[in-house]
């Protein structure tokens, strides 16, 4: 089965654009538009098409690590210190995602500036372009929002971008861009067009569901949710790793486990949008942050339904809370309307969440999350069998890790 590896990471990328605008008030499609300006720059300065490609999936996934910058920063250190980590894991993990592509460096210096004051000291010219294409269209469309900028404020931004010429802005970079800007192509990459503006430009990718990039996409996903808070460091990439493992259990086929494994990598993924304070508030959630902390579920979906061939996996990623009784969320579905692997992932996911530590219980045993889970089968949410599957299945590891996956 193949994937359409350039929506999937458009999705990742509009999930991190919610996380940049809580640290940084960022705009909406913010890694969109970085793509499709360092797309359009790389062309009029002669890059290959390749280069493109991968110019434009560091744009898109430039701030990959921002989770892991928060989780930093919460840390303590030193600002400069924890944007370094930021720029250093985010160069990590899309080396790890494209390990063919010339990408060096592109992600690890995108916070440089021209006069050498950034993290790393790096001047203008010390680094790659791509870092300083990357650069200038962040900094400008953080500053100017170029997704509302009215018509007659469009000097303002050629002109900030001239008087920083030097000093933010590399020379090369800061004149591709004003060569590129015009009234036109700001207008393409307003909200209600944005979409159209990047299948236009941006290059599609396709990636089978055998192969074993699927490996460390999933790894590359889950880092960016779990991270999000330090109560749920390790949730998804376990959720993962247990669907793998229950994947083999039922004897599925390669791509049948590949595709739960991705599933279950991604359903959290609407969760990026969930302000911190309520993941990690250690007192009982008001009904107004439950409802916020709901809405996770539908924005997963909202996220995946477009991804060309991803029925099943927007399914049961998005179904998680879901209920056989019809009391899940966010769509009501009862038994009659939930696979097996949606069933399954419920299961999973619960699993995880009883057993590991939470703000608001401790790390609990195998007995003691089989006891939860079985009383949630006796008043109809979840399906009993599967319960009893997992009691067979985990028993050997209660307490130890599972075997690793092999892929």
């Amino acid at each position: 089965m193949k994937i359409r590896m350039d929506s999937l990471i458009n999705a990742i990328a509009a999930a991190l654009d919610t996380v940049e605008r809580e640290l940084y008030g960022a705009s909406t499609n913010h890694g969109k538009r970085i793509a499709i300006l360092c797309a359009k720059m790389g062309k009029i300065l002669g890059k290959t098409n390749e280069e493109i490609l991968g110019l434009i999936n560091c744009a898109l996934l430039h701030d990959n690590a921002l989770t892991e910058y928060m989780l930093a920063s919460k840390e303590g250190g030193h600002y400069d210190q924890a944007m370094k980590k930021h720029c250093e894991y985010g160069e990590n993990n899309l080396k790890k995602l494209l390990p063919n592509a010339k990408i060096k460096d592109f992600i690890l210096y995108h916070h440089e500036r021209a006069d050498g004051k950034g993290p790393y000291e790096i001047k203008e010219g010390e680094g790659p372009l791509e870092a300083e294409l990357i650069a200038i269209a962040d900094s400008i469309d953080v500053i100017f929002h170029l997704q509302t900028i009215e018509r007659e404020n469009f000097e303002n931004v050629v002109n900030a971008i001239k008087n920083d010429t030097g000093k933010k802005y590399g020379t090369t970079a800061a004149n591709a861009m004003i060569h590129i800007l015009d009234h036109d192509m700001l207008e393409s990459l307003r909200d209600d067009v944005i979409e159209k503006t990047a299948k236009s430009v941006l290059t599609e990718w396709v990636v089978d569901m055998e192969d074993r990039v699927i490996i460390e996409l999933v790894n590359f996903i889950t880092k960016i949710i779990d991270y999000k808070s330090v109560f749920t460091k390790r949730h998804s990439s376990e959720i993962a790793h247990i669907a793998w493992f229950m994947g083999e259990y039922y004897n599925y086929n390669r791509e049948e486990k590949a595709k739960l494994y991705l599933a279950a990598a991604l359903h959290d993924l609407g969760k990026l949008e969930t302000p911190t304070a309520i993941l990690e508030k250690p007192g009982k959630l008001t009904n107004e942050e439950y409802e916020i902390i709901k809405k996770h579920v539908y924005k997963t979906w909202e996220y995946l339904k477009d991804i060309e061939g991803f029925e099943d996996i927007c399914k049961w990623a998005s179904f998680h809370h879901e209920k056989l009784n019809g009391k899940g969320y966010p769509f009501g579905k009862n038994a009659d309307e939930l696979d097996f692997n949606s069933r399954l992932m419920a299961c999973i996911d619960i699993y995880q969440a009883v057993s590991e530590k939470r703000p608001y219980h401790p790390v609990r045993d195998l007995n003691a999350t089989l006891e939860i889970m079985y009383k949630m089968a006796d008043d109809g949410s979840i399906d009993r069998n599967i319960v009893d599957d997992i009691s067979i299945a985990m028993k050997p590891y209660d307490g130890k890790e599972l075997p690793p996956v092999n892929y």
